[in-house]
């Protein structure tokens, strides 16, 4: 029925789906890309070094008064800490989606500038990184030769 009205018409269908494609393009051009919805919650990740201690160290003494005084930021989804052998430890806190990082850090800075007295004064000395971190495409790198393909 219409299908055969498009067959039997080549030209005006042909008009019409570039009409579609052009309509289509303006349209894209014209959304702002804050429209389009996060869909990689925001982090928040605490550095620390405490020299010359092991990892199960780091983690009793450094990792576990931050996680204690972190728990319960507002709007946190979940936490994990990683210690390592060489004295460090990264403490990642995750937040629901359609947060505000910036806020997120401040939160999270003023947790942990309580825990500053319950850890040990050489993490103190070398202090903490409270920094915000998305997960999401940075950049989008493509390809292409100057030669034409050939089959």
């Amino acid at each position: 029925m219409i299908s055969k009205f498009f067959i039997d018409r080549p030209v005006f269908a042909s008009v019409l789906s570039i009409v579609i494609v052009l309509a289509g393009l303006v349209a894209m051009r014209v959304l702002p890309i804050s429209q389009y919805p996060q869909i990689v919650p925001p982090e928040v990740v605490i550095s620390a070094t405490y020299p010359g201690a092991t990892a199960e160290t780091v983690a009793a003494t450094v990792a576990a008064p931050l996680e204690q005084q972190i728990n319960g930021v507002e709007r946190m989804i979940y936490m994990q800490s990683t210690s390592t052998g060489s004295g460090t430890m990264n403490l990642t806190v995750t937040f629901e989606i359609g947060t505000n990082p910036d806020q997120n850090a401040i939160n999270v800075n003023n947790r942990v500038q309580r825990a500053l007295p319950l850890l040990p004064s050489e993490v103190s000395r070398q202090g903490l990184v409270v920094q915000k971190r998305s997960t999401s495409i940075l950049q989008v790198l493509t390809m292409s030769s100057p030669e034409a393909m050939k089959f």
